[in-house]
């Protein structure tokens, strides 16, 4: 959240950092298609990312590693593959 200081004839803006909580080390960032993304935040509902595991989005995906099973599945989605079957 932000919020405005003033300090003098100046405003200063400051805001909350995202704190990471012990066991966050083991969490990943997902990938999940745009629009269920888009509808979980109006709705509150749980999403599917690539590599199946279902949850309510609630972090910000920036503050952790990307998945390894999803970039994986996504880099062969769209054709980045490594050749290996």
């Amino acid at each position: 959240m932000s919020q405005a200081i003033p300090t003098g004839g100046t405003v200063t803006e400051t805001r909350e950092e995202q704190q990471i909580k012990p066991g966050d080390n083991e969490r990943y960032a997902h990938y999940v298609r745009k629009n269920k993304l888009t509808e979980s935040n109006v709705t509150g509902k749980a999403v599917i990312a690539l590599c199946g595991k279902v949850w309510i989005p609630v972090r910000n995906p920036e503050a952790f590693p990307v998945c390894p099973q999803c970039k994986e599945i996504y880099s062969q989605m769209q054709g980045g593959g490594s050749g290996k079957e």
